[in-house]
């Protein structure tokens, strides 16, 4: 049996509620990420004024956030306190409503969106939002994808290394890897085969940024270590066993350079 969002929510009057579907419309608004990483950020994008007024003093908006095939994560529920008369940035103040803080980041739930307007008033869509899960723990999909989906960024490396299914998938593997400079193009190519293989060598970018290498070394001095954490991208070329000999993940990492030209475009000097 379905149930519907206002099911969980039960609002009796529908026509001072409004709901914001949040999906990502360019490079700096991802509000999955945001979610995980800055929630500050994810609320302006929710409570932002384009060329027109979203709400209206006194309004209460239901915020979701899109996590991927008609699935939303609902993430606030605030009541509009003061119309702040500004376009084109944060437009509102705004106050949460405490009674439902138990179903943020929690409640996810199942809406096809079929039009391009993605803020709505309630009493025209809430019938067709229907819940799809109420997780136990705040959501969180950093389950390790597989070895050949891995391309995450420094920062999503910091936070999700140490996950069990992450640490566990990465430290018991050998293999070469590809860093990549959204900024530049420009790309190195690395391996892992030492203690704690794939995993060990992220975790020495996650201290220092360069993990010790000369060549990232200069990337840093060059620029900062700032600018390796903002725009820097890692994934994996190949796996082996801990049981393969060291000298052929070394031989697959130089038979990468070669391939993607890093020593001659990328950052990558012997």
């Amino acid at each position: 049996m379905q149930i519907s969002l206002n099911e969980i929510l039960n609002f009796g009057d529908l026509n001072n509620v409004k709901v914001r579907f949040n999906k990502g419309n360019n490079a700096d608004f991802d509000p999955i990420k945001h979610f995980k990483e800055d929630r500050q950020a994810l609320l302006n994008g929710h409570f932002h004024n384009y060329g027109k007024r979203s709400f209206k003093d006194g309004e209460i908006v239901i915020g979701l956030a899109l996590i991927s095939n008609n699935k939303w994560l609902l993430f606030d529920v605030s009541r509009i306190t003061r119309d702040l008369g500004l376009y084109h940035t944060v437009g509102y103040e705004y106050e949460p409503l405490p009674q439902f803080e138990k179903y943020l980041g929690r409640l996810v739930i199942h809406f096809h969106n079929s039009v391009q307007q993605l803020i709505r008033h309630a009493s025209s869509v809430i019938d067709e939002c229907v819940v799809h899960q109420l997780l136990e723990d705040t959501f969180d999909n950093d389950i390790f994808p597989g070895y050949e989906n891995v391309n995450i960024s420094w920062k999503e490396m910091s936070r999700l290394i140490n996950k069990s299914n992450w640490k566990t998938a990465l430290e018991n593997q050998k293999g070469v890897y590809l860093i990549t400079d959204k900024a530049t193009g420009k790309m190195y190519i690395g391996s892992a085969y030492g203690n704690m293989m794939i995993y060990g060598r992220w975790q020495s970018y996650i201290k220092t940024c360069h993990g010790g290498n000369k060549d990232l070394k200069d990337i840093a001095e060059k620029y900062s270590l700032e600018y390796i954490k903002e725009n820097f991208r890692y994934s994996i070329l190949e796996i082996y066993k801990s049981t393969i000999a060291d000298d052929l993940i070394i031989n697959r990492e130089s038979w990468w350079k070669e391939t993607l030209l890093t020593r001659k475009f990328g950052y990558n000097k012997n």
